[in-house]
């Protein structure tokens, strides 16, 4: 299990430390470097992902920054904190790619950004349904080539639909808001019920109700060993027929094979994902000009009625800020008294 700690901070103790950050692109240095202004860090930047091989370069940094496809598994944290790092900042919210267990028995601190613009997520994922019901892809190339034909772009109302909502955290409450104001019945499912929820109308009900009484169904939920395909066969055999599906939280939520069965027999009527199970050989790199090797990625991008987008849920400007600003306050709070109101601890 995890606790998240709350203490007293006191900020005159602050000298800063260097910061080893991987995975981090020329907007993670810009944002960073502007929020740094203010505080006393030493940021090193790499391009590359954080692996065994990789740690080594964080040696004599106290702390690294980690993104969600990192890897901070057992012999990634060794290698670290063999090298003097105490300290592992998450600028995301997810954790799923950490061992909290091997971090807790090194004495390394894990932290986290919990929140950082949970209506960039909720917006992009409306954004997705949007798209993929009114064929906007479509439309716009075609438009682009003087071809004005509406064949095969036929829509539907989203007003009236029933949709699912799995996981009521903070970016969920605020999915389950969009569809309140397009008019949508709105049913929700979470193992901890949020009041706020209930107070738009939103009912709680079991799983396989859920999938039976919906016409979309929206992924909000993190990635643990309870949630591992979540989306499988069997969950796919109980919804209705033509289901539009929606992940824009962890590609491992869903089995991606089971829903190509099931968009090839005309059971899933719309996918769209800004996630993938396997998208860590993937996503946030150029890979225009590579033979696809990823097989099953290769057959979704053959279906018209899919949508992927490449991890982009989150990337605003707001967010961008908010990852900065907090990920280095967690740092400065763990410098200044040992402990932070963002930190994951082990138990």
């Amino acid at each position: 299990m995890f606790l998240y700690l709350r203490c007293e901070v006191d900020h005159d103790k602050l000298a800063g430390m260097q910061i080893t950050l991987f995975s981090s692109k020329s907007y993670d240095e810009s944002f960073f470097s502007t929020e740094n202004e203010t505080s006393r860090h030493e940021l090193v930047f790499h391009e590359f992902k954080l692996t065994p091989t990789s740690a080594p370069l964080a040696k004599g940094s106290r702390a690294v920054c980690a993104f969600v496809n990192d890897r901070l598994d057992r012999e990634t944290l060794e290698v670290l904190h063999a090298g003097g790092t105490e300290f592992v900042a998450l600028r995301c919210a997810g954790f799923n790619n950490v061992d909290l267990q091997t971090a807790h028995e090194l004495g390394m601190k894990v932290v986290r950004v919990p929140s950082y613009s949970p209506y960039a997520v909720a917006e992009h994922t409306l954004g997705l349904l949007l798209a993929l019901n009114r064929r906007l892809y479509r439309a716009y190339n075609r438009v682009r080539e003087g071809n004005f034909s509406l064949q095969g772009l036929v829509g539907f109302d989203i007003h009236g639909l029933t949709v699912g909502i799995i996981g009521t955290g903070t970016i969920g409450e605020k999915v389950v808001r969009l569809f309140n104001g397009f008019g949508c019945k709105v049913l929700c499912y979470d193992v901890h019920e949020n009041e706020a929820v209930k107070a738009l109308g939103a009912k709680y009900v079991p799983l396989d109700e859920l999938f039976a009484q919906s016409d979309v169904i929206s992924l909000h939920c993190p990635l643990l060993e309870s949630t591992y395909h979540l989306i499988d066969a069997a969950a796919l055999e109980q919804m209705k027929p033509g289901v539009t599906l929606l992940n824009t939280s962890r590609g491992a939520l869903i089995d991606t094979s089971a829903v190509i069965k099931c968009l090839k027999s005309g059971r899933v009527g719309n996918l769209g994902i800004d996630v993938y199970e396997e998208e860590d050989n993937l996503f946030f790199e150029d890979q225009s000009g590579m033979v696809m090797q990823d097989d099953v990625f290769a057959r979704l991008l053959t279906f018209p009625n899919v949508l992927i987008t490449g991890h982009q849920a989150f990337f605003t400007s707001n967010a961008l800020t908010q990852i900065a600003r907090v990920t280095l306050q967690n740092l400065s709070d763990l410098e200044a008294s040992g402990c932070c109101a963002n930190e994951i601890e082990f138990s």
